[in-house]
């Protein structure tokens, strides 16, 4: 008991609420959920966790466990790949499609500005995404190359090697 399916804390299902918090709009939510789970953030539960301090675990002991709070699994589950979804598709938004790369951010009200490097088929992006009104999601306005597009993708542009986006949210 309190280990795996038997009262134990999975944790690559983590990411997947702060996922959905983004898809409703909530920035704030999401970022702190994110925290909560991150093992960068909770430093202070290593002894516990009894793991790296910088890895995921795929689960965490239950109140039944032999140690309740033991991290298990850690190098050998998905929350860290999903983890990578999370922040950088849903949280800072930049998310490939068939069509383009779509850059819609839902990130904390106080976040601010960011700027991101991204590969995608054969070009590299060079995103600047700013935020004057400091709101959790929307996009009011993105150029790509100096030239406004409508919505929030970037249209693919077969043997195109560059692109400068620059995204306003509000």
């Amino acid at each position: 008991p309190g280990y795996k399916e038997n009262a134990g804390i999975f944790c690559h299902n983590n990411p997947w609420v702060s996922i959905a918090e983004t898809v409703v709009g909530r920035g704030d939510r999401a970022f702190e959920i994110y925290k909560k789970t991150c093992p960068a953030y909770v430093e202070e539960f290593s002894e516990i966790h009894r793991t790296e301090p910088y890895v995921y675990s795929q689960m965490v002991a239950g109140a039944d466990g032999e140690i309740p709070g033991e991290g298990k699994n850690s190098w050998l589950t998905g929350t860290a790949a999903w983890t990578f979804v999370n922040i950088s598709q849903y949280i800072l938004g930049v998310y490939p499609t068939h069509k383009g790369l779509s850059i819609n951010p839902c990130t904390p009200k106080g976040f601010g500005d960011f700027e991101i490097t991204r590969k995608f088929r054969e070009g590299t992006y060079n995103i600047k995404v700013v935020n004057p009104d400091n709101v959790e999601k929307g996009v009011k306005s993105m150029t790509v190359d100096g030239k406004e597009v409508d919505g929030c993708i970037v249209p693919y542009e077969k043997g195109k090697t560059s692109y400068d986006v620059v995204v306003t949210m509000g």
